[in-house]
């Protein structure tokens, strides 16, 4: 039975859901290397979420804005990193202009943010925003689940774990799969003392392509563009790549 009352915010299922130093270790060197090759100071994260990849950036010694459109997920980022000098929290879509006072050495939309859009014409808003955001000569880096290398259909269930949603702990169950030219993210939420109480949710994921971020990337002004398969550096390959990571310059 489907209740409706499991859900609520799901930051602390974001939180859980994701070993984040793993995470962080694995994505952090090609990051430094990019950074370092392009001399990047400042960088605007877009769809930070709780801001762990904000706050790296941040003790890497570089001066970072983090910004989401959930006012839930930037009070948690807020309340865990503060806002020392150098480190800047905000509640703003991805395709909305910010205030910066002068532009940003790079710009990144990390973790199939940018794949949760409403519409292709949101995502080339947002590609016009980070690049808009950056200097010229700078980086701007987006990441997504490469939806491709899924089977057309079945679910491909990855985790099954216990989550603190106070008052209780919950079962999350979570599985991705495509339609055609549509992916989902697939939660599934259940209190493991009463189990008729279950709640479920399938988020649409945009079927984006490396060719039309491209072409988005280009018409926002961007110089060049590349893409990876994965952190490791791979090429990308669209039957079989974890990852779809674009590293344009503007």
């Amino acid at each position: 039975m489907t209740t409706g009352k499991l859900f609520g915010d799901l930051t602390d299922v974001y939180e859980a859901l994701v070993d984040w130093p793993r995470r962080l270790a694995r994505e952090g060197p090609f990051y430094r290397r990019w950074f370092e090759r392009c001399q990047v100071r400042r960088v605007l994260d877009s769809a930070c979420g709780t801001g762990h990849h904000a706050a790296m950036f941040h003790g890497w010694g570089l001066t970072v804005e983090g910004a989401d459109l959930s006012a839930a997920m930037i009070e948690r980022a807020r309340g865990r990193y503060g806002e020392p000098p150098g480190l800047k929290w905000a509640v703003r879509s991805f395709d909305q202009p910010g205030a910066a006072e002068e532009p940003f050495d790079a710009s990144i939309c990390a973790g199939n943010s940018l794949a949760v859009a409403a519409d292709r014409t949101t995502v080339d808003r947002a590609m016009q925003q980070m690049v808009s955001a950056v200097r010229p000569g700078g980086l701007i880096v987006v990441h997504l689940l490469n939806l491709w290398r899924l089977p057309d259909g079945p679910c491909v269930w990855q985790k099954c774990q216990r989550v603190r949603l106070p008052p209780r702990e919950v079962l999350v169950v979570k599985g991705v799969h495509r339609s055609g030219g549509h992916g989902f993210v697939d939660l599934i939420v259940a209190d493991p003392s009463a189990v008729s109480e279950m709640d479920s949710e399938s988020v649409p994921l945009l079927g984006l392509e490396a060719d039309e971020l491209g072409q988005m990337a280009r018409a926002a002004g961007a110089s060049s563009w590349e893409f990876f398969g994965d952190y490791a550096g791979a090429s990308y390959v669209r039957d079989s790549s974890a990852d779809l990571i674009m590293v344009a310059q503007k």
